[in-house]
């Protein structure tokens, strides 16, 4: 497309093309990459963080969780935020503010002090991702579009096969503290790169005289609160807890709330009936249905190999990185191309089949599989993450009404970051609750009396003998109960894989279901055949170009 046309096609056209795109570019990249790093290290790293820290179990356990739900609380309100404020005075000072909470807390031994420092590095690190976003369609021209938003979705991706790698080199090598001070190297670099690429925008008064303050409150309140709630019953029990029941009631009678104010308020901030368009929230599910799947990636792999083969994140996080993340610097240019000249419905059937046949693959793991056993599928899921979420946020956006980007933005962040953690939550009490099915049917064969199990007890029980008679017998018997554990964690990690497989099968029907989008400047050019065929019927290749978001 020519320059002159790229003016004026973002979400929200005032914001102007950049006059220099490769500052606004490395913006995306750094912010988008610093906040699923710094998001995973601390996830990965919380072993590491609970010793530092001196915390307990549940201590670390809500400290992670005040981090994570803190940015599912921010991230709806950020585009619009950007739409009022500026990019420049949402990313630019933030990002000098995060640089100096995530210098400060490693050295924090008050856990009060240390919880509320969490939650203002949570809120930061949630405005970087959607304002990044944003930067794409406010300030570049869209022939960067599609390159530009391939950074933005395979950060994910990206993140969750560098992360375990990353985690092991800073607390081996360099110290835990890295974990946070990373932070504080790139996120000023990003903010000088949002000045560099962004022009200064004045305030947008009109909007904000009508701001709808109180549906942003009660949307992130609502969504964070069921996350909280989500996070905690693994651990807290469920229904048996009373504060797992108060926040999933409470996020959940809040968000009731916030539709009551969308229908009531004079100019609804987030509108539900963005959803209703079929393309839309077909979308919307496809996304979340992604997450899901690719819990495949970022959590059955790497603690498959934790729990059962005993590996520490260095360890496992080494065939991550080679075989997950190393191949998307050649997958992602592919997806790119793919895209310009085919229908994105295709891409991402390619990208759910990959996902699919990798989880198959896994179901037939056993408890002597090592890490190179994995090689096939974390390439299959590798493929899986290249050909997937870029090209469903290009179908969505495709279908898109421009008038009302910050209500689907607000959307499409729930899915990203809401989606995955209660995705990660989920799938923690799966894996707890097979492991305990899968336990008490292997543990009906282990009768006492059995002659099988009798004579195992014998054999275990010569082989440790040697190390004191009066004890073989009870190392036997806590030998056995644990290669029954083990078989029954094994058991649980197919069950999981069996998940992600239908999970990824479910996600083909929907991509089925979403029709054609109009033309509009993510069209695909054919080439070859197809592009004779369509030049002699008289048609044009590309379409009229369309505003879309």
């Amino acid at each position: 497309m020519a320059d002159n046309d790229d003016a004026g096609h973002g979400p929200v056209s005032q914001g102007g093309i950049a006059r220099q795109p490769l500052f606004a570019v490395a913006a995306v990249l750094l912010g988008s990459f610093l906040a699923n790093f710094d998001s995973r290290l601390t996830t990965v790293g919380l072993p590491d963080l609970r010793g530092a820290f001196s915390l307990g179990f549940d201590e670390g356990a809500w400290l992670s969780t005040a981090g994570i739900g803190s940015q599912i609380f921010i991230a709806p309100a950020v585009a619009w935020l950007a739409t009022v404020f500026g990019l420049r005075r949402v990313l630019g000072i933030p990002s000098l503010v995060y640089a100096g909470v995530s210098l400060i807390i490693p050295f924090v031994d008050h856990y009060p002090t240390l919880l509320a420092l969490s939650i203002v590095h949570g809120l930061l690190l949630g405005t970087f991702v959607p304002a990044t976003l944003m930067i794409v369609f406010r300030n570049l021209p869209i022939r960067w579009w599609i390159p530009a938003i391939s950074i933005y979705s395979i950060r994910v991706g990206f993140a969750l096969d560098t992360s375990t790698s990353l985690v092991g080199f800073y607390v081996d090598h360099l110290g835990w503290q890295w974990l946070y001070w990373q932070g504080v190297v790139i996120a000023p670099l990003m903010g000088l790169m949002v000045y560099l690429g962004t022009p200064d925008e004045a305030v947008n008064k009109d909007l904000l005289r009508d701001a709808d303050w109180g549906g942003m409150l009660l949307l992130g309140t609502s969504v964070s609160m069921i996350y909280a709630g989500l996070d905690q019953g693994n651990r807290l029990d469920w229904l048996e807890s009373g504060t797992v029941m108060a926040l999933l009631l409470g996020g959940a009678a809040l968000f009731v709330v916030f539709l009551i104010n969308e229908a009531m308020v004079r100019q609804p901030w987030a509108h539900v009936n963005v959803l209703f368009s079929r393309n839309i929230g077909l979308s919307l599910v496809v996304i979340l249905l992604y997450t899901l799947a690719s819990l495949s990636n970022s959590s059955l792999v790497p603690n498959f190999l934790s729990t059962i083969a005993l590996m520490r994140p260095e360890q496992s996080g080494v065939l991550l990185l080679t075989y997950g993340a190393l191949p998307m610097f050649v997958l992602v240019p592919i997806s790119i191309y793919l895209l310009r000249h085919f229908d994105p419905r295709t891409v991402v059937v390619l990208g759910f089949s990959a996902f699919a046949a990798a989880n198959l693959w896994a179901t037939q793991l056993t408890d002597e599989w090592a890490r190179e056993d994995f090689i096939g599928i974390v390439i299959l899921q590798s493929i899986g993450q290249s050909l997937t979420l870029l090209p469903v946020i290009i179908m969505a956006l495709s279908n898109s009404d421009p008038s009302r980007a910050t209500a689907f933005a607000a959307y499409i962040q729930i899915m990203r970051l809401g989606g995955a953690e209660i995705g990660v939550a989920l799938m923690g009490t799966w894996l707890r609750v097979r492991e305990q099915i899968h336990s008490n049917y292997i543990g009906q064969h282990v009768a006492n009396g059995d002659v099988d199990v009798m004579r195992m007890l014998k054999q275990l029980a010569d082989q440790f003998a040697a190390h004191g008679i009066g004890l073989a017998q009870a190392r036997a018997v806590g030998t056995l109960a644990a290669l029954v554990q083990r078989e029954a964690n094994v058991l649980a990690y197919i069950d999981g894989f069996w998940l992600c497989f239908w999970l990824a099968m479910t996600a083909l029907f929907f991509v089925a279901l979403i029709t054609r989008a109009p033309p509009g400047p993510f069209t695909p050019e054919p080439f070859g055949f197809a592009k004779m065929l369509m030049r002699k019927c008289g048609m044009s290749a590309a379409g009229p170009p369309r505003s879309t978001y």
